[in-house]
């Protein structure tokens, strides 16, 4: 494995890790309580940083409610990451819903409902 993908999946572990803490530590919004960071993925030169996240909620408005309040904490997070992390740069973060969870929970649903109908 070349240094360089290795240096970004060690990063976004890092992240991962940290973000879930600042979340839960530092951020204050309400907005953002109960949610999950799922995964991260850092572009290779390290300028981007995605982050995925899960809420329990399916809910439109509470999906909106969430990813304003990432938003508006974009700032502080990344400072804290800044203080946190040992990187020359501190990519730009992007917080995108991961659905994957919410997709399995209603596969698993059809599916009960298909059992119970045999």
């Amino acid at each position: 494995m070349p240094q360089g993908h290795y240096r970004v999946g060690r990063l976004s572990q890092e992240v991962q890790r940290e973000v879930n803490d600042i979340l839960l530590k530092r951020v204050r919004d309400p907005r953002v309580e109960g949610l999950t960071v799922t995964g991260v993925d850092v572009t290779g030169d390290l300028q981007q940083a995605k982050i995925y996240y899960s809420i329990y909620s399916d809910l439109a408005s509470v999906a909106q409610k969430t990813q304003q309040g990432l938003e508006a904490s974009t700032g502080l997070i990344r400072r804290e990451l800044g203080q946190r992390l040992s990187t020359y740069k501190i990519p730009e973060l992007i917080f995108v819903r991961d659905e994957s969870v919410q997709y399995g929970d209603r596969i698993e649903s059809l599916l009960r409902k298909l059992n119970t109908q045999d």
